[in-house]
Protein backbone atom coordinates (compact mmCIF):
# COMPACT_ATOMS: atom_id res chain seq x y z
CA UNK A 1 0.00 0.00 0.00
CA UNK A 2 1.21 3.50 -0.91
CA UNK A 3 0.64 6.91 0.85
CA UNK A 4 -1.28 8.23 -1.67
CA UNK A 5 -3.89 5.56 -1.28
CA UNK A 6 -4.97 7.97 2.25
CA UNK A 7 -5.15 11.16 -0.21
CA UNK A 8 -8.46 12.70 -0.57
CA UNK A 9 -8.40 12.35 -4.20
CA UNK A 10 -8.27 8.07 -3.89
CA UNK A 11 -10.74 7.48 -1.36
CA UNK A 12 -13.37 10.04 -2.47
CA UNK A 13 -15.60 11.09 -5.34
CA UNK A 14 -15.98 14.51 -4.60
CA UNK A 15 -18.48 15.18 -7.10
CA UNK A 16 -20.62 13.07 -4.17
CA UNK A 17 -20.68 15.09 -1.86
CA UNK A 18 -22.51 19.17 -1.04
CA UNK A 19 -19.01 19.96 1.04
CA UNK A 20 -16.91 19.32 -1.99
CA UNK A 21 -14.89 22.96 -1.21
CA UNK A 22 -14.00 21.77 1.75
CA UNK A 23 -11.29 19.48 0.80
CA UNK A 24 -9.39 22.32 -1.78
CA UNK A 25 -5.78 21.96 -0.86
CA UNK A 26 -6.11 19.68 1.20
CA UNK A 27 -4.52 16.34 0.85
CA UNK A 28 -5.93 14.05 3.66
CA UNK A 29 -9.33 13.05 4.78
CA UNK A 30 -8.40 14.75 8.77
CA UNK A 31 -7.41 18.31 7.75
CA UNK A 32 -10.96 19.19 7.17
CA UNK A 33 -12.78 17.61 10.56
CA UNK A 34 -11.57 20.94 12.25
CA UNK A 35 -13.58 22.93 9.46
CA UNK A 36 -16.91 21.10 9.14
CA UNK A 37 -18.82 23.71 11.58
CA UNK A 38 -17.56 27.11 10.18
CA UNK A 39 -18.47 25.33 6.54
CA UNK A 40 -21.50 24.70 7.22
CA UNK A 41 -22.07 28.14 8.22
CA UNK A 42 -20.84 29.63 4.96
CA UNK A 43 -22.71 27.68 2.66
CA UNK A 44 -26.06 27.35 4.40
CA UNK A 45 -26.12 30.54 3.96
CA UNK A 46 -25.59 30.28 0.12
CA UNK A 47 -28.32 27.52 -0.47
CA UNK A 48 -31.59 28.19 -2.64
CA UNK A 49 -34.57 28.76 -0.35
CA UNK A 50 -36.42 27.24 -3.45
CA UNK A 51 -34.73 23.63 -2.54
CA UNK A 52 -34.04 24.11 1.70
CA UNK A 53 -35.88 24.75 4.45
CA UNK A 54 -34.00 26.48 7.56
CA UNK A 55 -34.92 24.76 10.49
CA UNK A 56 -33.74 26.48 14.00
CA UNK A 57 -30.07 27.96 14.57
CA UNK A 58 -27.55 27.18 11.26
CA UNK A 59 -29.85 23.92 10.51
CA UNK A 60 -31.09 23.47 6.46
CA UNK A 61 -32.60 20.58 5.23
CA UNK A 62 -33.85 19.95 1.76
CA UNK A 63 -37.68 20.00 1.22
CA UNK A 64 -37.54 16.13 -0.16
CA UNK A 65 -35.53 15.12 3.14
CA UNK A 66 -37.61 12.85 5.37
CA UNK A 67 -37.17 13.85 9.14
CA UNK A 68 -38.85 12.08 11.91
CA UNK A 69 -40.99 13.93 14.25
CA UNK A 70 -38.44 12.07 16.85
CA UNK A 71 -35.06 12.70 15.92
CA UNK A 72 -33.09 15.47 17.54
CA UNK A 73 -30.79 17.72 15.81
CA UNK A 74 -28.55 20.16 16.78
CA UNK A 75 -26.91 22.76 14.14
CA UNK A 76 -25.11 23.28 12.51
CA UNK A 77 -26.17 20.77 10.30
CA UNK A 78 -27.08 20.62 6.38
CA UNK A 79 -29.51 17.83 5.30
CA UNK A 80 -29.83 17.68 1.20
CA UNK A 81 -32.01 15.91 -0.80
CA UNK A 82 -34.15 12.80 -0.27
CA UNK A 83 -32.27 11.92 2.83
CA UNK A 84 -34.25 9.93 5.51
CA UNK A 85 -33.42 11.08 9.37
CA UNK A 86 -35.46 8.09 11.06
CA UNK A 87 -36.75 7.44 14.57
CA UNK A 88 -34.66 8.78 17.63
CA UNK A 89 -31.52 9.48 15.59
CA UNK A 90 -29.40 12.14 17.33
CA UNK A 91 -27.44 14.63 15.47
CA UNK A 92 -25.12 16.68 17.74
CA UNK A 93 -23.94 19.21 15.27
CA UNK A 94 -21.23 19.74 12.57
CA UNK A 95 -22.84 17.27 10.45
CA UNK A 96 -23.36 17.34 6.39
CA UNK A 97 -25.48 15.03 5.11
CA UNK A 98 -25.20 14.29 1.32
CA UNK A 99 -28.30 13.21 -0.94
CA UNK A 100 -30.26 9.76 -0.61
CA UNK A 101 -28.63 8.95 2.84
CA UNK A 102 -30.41 7.15 5.65
CA UNK A 103 -29.76 8.16 9.20
CA UNK A 104 -30.86 5.87 11.06
CA UNK A 105 -32.76 4.49 14.69
CA UNK A 106 -30.49 5.89 17.62
CA UNK A 107 -27.98 6.93 15.55
CA UNK A 108 -25.76 9.81 16.40
CA UNK A 109 -23.62 11.52 14.62
CA UNK A 110 -21.13 14.79 15.86
CA UNK A 111 -18.92 15.95 13.54
CA UNK A 112 -19.10 14.45 10.02
CA UNK A 113 -19.60 14.65 6.19
CA UNK A 114 -21.54 11.81 4.77
CA UNK A 115 -20.97 11.83 0.83
CA UNK A 116 -24.36 10.97 -0.91
CA UNK A 117 -25.63 7.46 -0.52
CA UNK A 118 -24.46 6.58 2.93
CA UNK A 119 -26.22 4.47 4.98
CA UNK A 120 -25.62 4.54 8.45
CA UNK A 121 -29.14 3.28 9.23
CA UNK A 122 -29.61 0.90 12.82
CA UNK A 123 -27.71 2.51 16.08
CA UNK A 124 -24.61 3.60 15.10
CA UNK A 125 -22.15 6.25 16.51
CA UNK A 126 -20.03 7.96 13.91
CA UNK A 127 -17.55 10.82 15.66
CA UNK A 128 -14.95 13.40 14.25
CA UNK A 129 -15.42 10.90 10.56
CA UNK A 130 -15.78 11.13 6.96
CA UNK A 131 -18.03 8.63 5.16
CA UNK A 132 -17.15 8.15 1.11
CA UNK A 133 -19.76 7.74 -1.39
CA UNK A 134 -22.17 4.30 -0.79
CA UNK A 135 -20.02 3.59 2.20
CA UNK A 136 -22.65 1.71 4.53
CA UNK A 137 -22.18 0.27 8.28
CA UNK A 138 -23.83 -2.32 9.36
CA UNK A 139 -26.19 -2.58 12.33
CA UNK A 140 -24.35 -1.32 16.21
CA UNK A 141 -20.90 -0.80 14.07
CA UNK A 142 -19.33 2.49 15.75
CA UNK A 143 -16.44 4.97 14.96
CA UNK A 144 -14.23 5.11 18.48
CA UNK A 145 -12.69 9.01 17.94
CA UNK A 146 -10.89 8.85 21.08
CA UNK A 147 -7.49 7.06 22.43
CA UNK A 148 -7.73 6.22 25.84
CA UNK A 149 -4.71 8.02 26.72
CA UNK A 150 -5.85 11.29 25.23
CA UNK A 151 -2.64 11.73 22.89
CA UNK A 152 -2.71 12.88 19.37
CA UNK A 153 -3.89 10.28 16.83
CA UNK A 154 -1.12 9.26 14.66
CA UNK A 155 -1.32 8.02 11.36
CA UNK A 156 1.36 4.49 10.11
CA UNK A 157 1.79 3.33 6.78
CA UNK A 158 5.09 1.18 6.38
CA UNK A 159 8.14 3.19 7.17
CA UNK A 160 5.47 6.42 7.54
CA UNK A 161 4.61 7.98 10.44
CA UNK A 162 2.03 11.15 10.03
CA UNK A 163 1.44 13.24 13.02
CA UNK A 164 -2.25 14.15 12.87
CA UNK A 165 -1.90 16.45 15.80
CA UNK A 166 -5.69 15.58 16.71
CA UNK A 167 -7.07 14.27 19.90
CA UNK A 168 -10.10 13.28 17.65
CA UNK A 169 -10.02 11.52 14.55
CA UNK A 170 -12.86 8.47 14.15
CA UNK A 171 -13.25 6.54 10.70
CA UNK A 172 -12.29 7.46 7.14
CA UNK A 173 -13.76 5.40 4.38
CA UNK A 174 -13.32 5.88 0.99
CA UNK A 175 -16.48 5.48 -1.73
CA UNK A 176 -18.04 2.01 -1.56
CA UNK A 177 -16.90 0.59 1.43
CA UNK A 178 -19.01 -2.31 3.51
CA UNK A 179 -18.43 -2.09 7.11
CA UNK A 180 -20.34 -5.36 9.40
CA UNK A 181 -22.23 -5.68 12.28
CA UNK A 182 -20.84 -4.66 15.41
CA UNK A 183 -17.53 -3.49 14.34
CA UNK A 184 -15.61 -1.23 16.07
CA UNK A 185 -13.55 1.38 13.59
CA UNK A 186 -10.56 2.38 16.16
CA UNK A 187 -9.27 6.46 16.48
CA UNK A 188 -7.47 7.03 12.70
CA UNK A 189 -8.83 4.29 11.23
CA UNK A 190 -8.53 4.55 7.04
CA UNK A 191 -10.64 1.82 4.92
CA UNK A 192 -9.66 2.98 0.97
CA UNK A 193 -12.56 2.21 -1.06
CA UNK A 194 -14.53 -0.79 -1.96
CA UNK A 195 -12.75 -2.47 1.18
CA UNK A 196 -15.08 -4.99 3.40
CA UNK A 197 -14.89 -5.37 6.80
CA UNK A 198 -15.92 -8.58 8.27
CA UNK A 199 -18.89 -8.53 11.33
CA UNK A 200 -17.35 -8.29 14.80
CA UNK A 201 -14.32 -6.87 14.05
CA UNK A 202 -12.12 -4.64 15.55
CA UNK A 203 -10.37 -2.30 12.99
CA UNK A 204 -6.83 -0.29 13.64
CA UNK A 205 -4.84 1.28 11.29
CA UNK A 206 -5.40 1.13 7.07
CA UNK A 207 -7.08 -1.14 5.52
CA UNK A 208 -6.16 -1.24 1.57
CA UNK A 209 -8.80 -0.49 -1.33
CA UNK A 210 -10.45 -3.56 -2.69
CA UNK A 211 -9.49 -5.88 0.17
CA UNK A 212 -11.14 -7.19 2.60
CA UNK A 213 -10.94 -7.45 6.02
CA UNK A 214 -11.18 -10.36 7.85
CA UNK A 215 -8.92 -9.99 11.03
CA UNK A 216 -5.94 -8.11 11.39
CA UNK A 217 -3.75 -10.66 10.46
CA UNK A 218 -5.53 -11.55 7.48
CA UNK A 219 -6.59 -8.98 4.94
CA UNK A 220 -6.82 -10.26 1.81
CA UNK A 221 -7.60 -8.53 -1.66
CA UNK A 222 -10.70 -8.80 -3.86
CA UNK A 223 -10.55 -10.78 -6.70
Amino acid sequence: MHIEEVFNKNLFDLRETLAARIFDNKQYPWEVLGLIGDFIIELGSTLSEEEFEQKGDQIWIHKTAKVAPTAYINGPVIIDANTEVRHCAFIRGNAIVGKNCVVGNSTELKNVILFNNVQVPHYNYVGDSILGYKSHMGAGSITSNVKSDKTPIVIKLKEITIETGLVKIGAILGDNVEVGCNSVLNPGTIVGKQANIYPLSMVRGIVPEKSIYKNKNEIVKKR
